[in-house]
C-alpha cells in the first residue's frame, strides 16, 4: 500500500510539474504571438522584432509539442490548460499561394500577416483607401470599420474586405496580392532634423529631412513614412525622392487649413526642427520586373511618390515608355512643371500631359482640361497591355481603378495605387 502511495504522489507531483511546465510554455507562446515586444507600431526596431516573435512563437511551438510528446499525464489536460491560457487564434490561407498564417483575437488580418512576415498589399491602414482589398473565399469576418468609398456594400455583399480592419470569426481562406519586396523590409522610428523648407507654390511645402549621421533609411520608392506628433497622432507622408538620392528626405505637404500638421508647417515649423517619423511603409513602388509600358497618374501633392518612381526608374535605366498624367485645379498645382518638362525633353521614352480643370481667365490655359483620369482614358483607350501607378485623393484613385478597368480593358493586378486620405477622409470611416 506504501508503494503504491509512493507511486502515486511520484506521480501526482509530475503531472503538477507538467501542468505548470505547459502553462509556461503557452504563455510564452502567446506572448511571442501578441508581439508584446513589438506593439505594431512600437519598438526602435519593428521589422528585427518582427522576426523575434516568429522565432519565439515557432520555438514555442516545438515545445509544447515536445512536452505533449512526452507528457504522463492524460491526453486532455493539455488541450484544456492551452485553451484556459491563449485566446483563440484563427487561421488565415491565402490564395492562390497556399501561405497560412494565425491571427489573434485582437488583430486584423494585416496586422498579423505582417507579424508573421507575409507581405499584403496596404496604403493607409484604417478602411480609408482600399489600397489592401482582396476577396474572402471562405469563412466569415468582422469587416471592421471602414469608408464607404473604400469598401462599397455591394463589394462587401461580393465577397470583398479590406484586410487593415478586417477580423476573422473563424478559420478563413482569403485571395489577394502578396508583395515580396516588403518581406524583410526593416521598419524603424528615428529622429530627423528639417534641413530646409521650399514653397514652390503658396499651399505646396517641400520639407527637405536629415536623418542622423549613422542612420539611413531603406525604402522603396513610392512608399511613405509616418511622423509621430506629441499628442500621438501620425500624419502620412511619401518620400518624393528615389532611394538613391537620400542624402536628405523629400516630403511635399499641401496646406489643408484647419489641419493639425499642415497649419504647423506653414506657419510654425522652421530649419533645425526635430521630427520623429517611423517607415518605410506601403506596398506603392515600381513593379522592376515588368516590361509593360506604364501610365502613371497623379493629382496634386500625388505627384510626390510618382516622382521618386519616376527619378528611381530614369536612373536605373529602366526604357519601358512611360507617360504621366498630372492634374490639378489650376497650372500652380502643377508645382514642378518644369521638372517634368525637362525629363521629357532629356528622355524620348517619357511624355508628359498636364490637366488642369479649373483654369482661371488670367491662367491663360492652352492644354488639357476635364479631370485627369478621363485625359487617360482619352489617350489609351486599350489598357490591357500596360501598368498604371495612380496616386492622389481616395475620390480620383477609384474613379480610375473603376474605369480603366471597366472601359479600358486594364487587368485589375495592373493597378498600383496610393491614396491620400485626409483627416476628412478618415471622419467618413465607420
Amino acid at each position: 500500500a506504501r508503494r503504491r502511495q509512493v507511486q502515486y504522489q511520484v506521480r501526482a507531483s509530475g503531472q503538477r510539474m507538467q501542468r505548470s511546465r505547459i502553462i509556461e510554455i503557452a504563455r510564452e507562446r502567446h506572448r511571442a504571438e501578441r508581439g508584446d515586444s513589438i506593439g505594431l507600431p512600437g519598438g526602435a526596431n519593428q521589422a528585427e522584432n518582427l522576426v523575434i516573435a516568429r522565432e519565439e512563437r515557432q520555438r514555442a511551438q516545438r515545445d509544447i509539442t515536445a512536452t505533449n510528446d512526452q507528457q504522463l499525464v492524460h491526453s486532455k489536460i493539455v488541450p484544456a490548460l492551452t485553451k484556459a491560457v491563449l485566446p483563440m487564434a484563427h487561421q488565415v490561407t491565402i490564395r492562390p499561394s497556399g501561405h497560412s498564417f494565425h491571427v489573434e483575437p485582437d488583430e486584423t488580418v494585416l496586422v498579423a500577416a505582417l507579424r508573421e512576415g507575409f507581405g499584403l498589399a496596404y496604403g493607409c491602414r484604417n478602411g480609408a483607401c482600399g489600397s489592401c482589398k482582396g476577396k474572402l473565399l471562405e469563412g466569415k469576418v468582422d469587416y471592421g470599420k471602414h469608408s464607404d468609398t473604400a469598401l462599397s456594400a455591394e463589394e462587401q455583399a461580393n465577397g470583398l474586405a479590406l484586410f487593415c480592419v478586417a477580423r476573422p470569426l473563424g478559420d478563413i481562406v482569403i485571395e489577394c496580392r502578396e508583395v515580396g519586396a516588403i518581406k524583410d523590409q526593416q521598419i524603424k522610428i528615428l529622429p530627423c532634423r528639417v534641413q530646409a523648407i521650399d514653397k514652390p507654390a503658396a499651399d505646396v511645402a517641400v520639407i527637405f529631412l536629415k536623418l542622423p549621421a549613422s542612420e539611413r533609411l531603406q525604402y522603396l520608392a513610392g512608399q511613405y513614412i509616418e511622423f509621430m506628433l506629441k499628442d500621438g497622432k501620425r500624419r502620412s507622408y511619401s518620400m518624393a525622392n528615389a532611394p538613391h538620392d537620400d542624402a536628405l528626405l523629400q516630403i511635399h505637404v499641401r496646406h489643408l487649413p484647419g489641419g493639425l500638421f499642415t497649419d504647423h508647417v506653414f506657419e510654425k515649423m522652421k530649419a533645425r526642427d526635430i521630427l520623429r517619423f517611423e517607415g518605410p511603409h506601403g506596398t506603392f513602388f515600381l513593379q522592376e520586373d515588368s516590361k509593360k509600358p506604364m501610365v502613371l497618374l497623379a493629382s496634386g501633392t500625388g505627384f510626390a511618390p510618382i516622382k521618386a518612381i519616376i527619378e528611381h526608374a530614369l536612373y536605373k535605366g529602366i526604357t519601358r515608355p512611360m507617360t504621366l498624367y498630372w492634374g490639378g485645379r489650376r497650372p500652380c498645382d502643377l508645382y514642378m512643371d518644369e521638372l517634368v518638362r525637362r525629363w521629357a525633353a532629356e528622355h524620348a521614352h517619357f511624355k508628359y500631359v498636364p490637366v488642369v480643370s479649373d483654369p482661371l481667365p488670367e491662367d491663360d490655359w492652352a492644354g488639357r482640361g476635364g479631370f485627369v483620369h478621363r485625359a487617360v482614358i482619352e489617350d489609351f483607350p486599350d489598357l490591357s497591355g500596360h501598368q498604371v501607378y495612380a496616386c492622389g485623393a481616395p475620390v480620383v484613385i477609384e474613379a480610375a481603378r473603376r474605369d480603366f478597368q471597366a472601359r479600358c480593358a486594364l487587368p485589375p493586378e495592373e493597378f498600383y495605387a496610393d491614396s491620400f486620405t485626409t483627416e476628412a477622409d478618415l471622419a467618413k470611416v465607420k
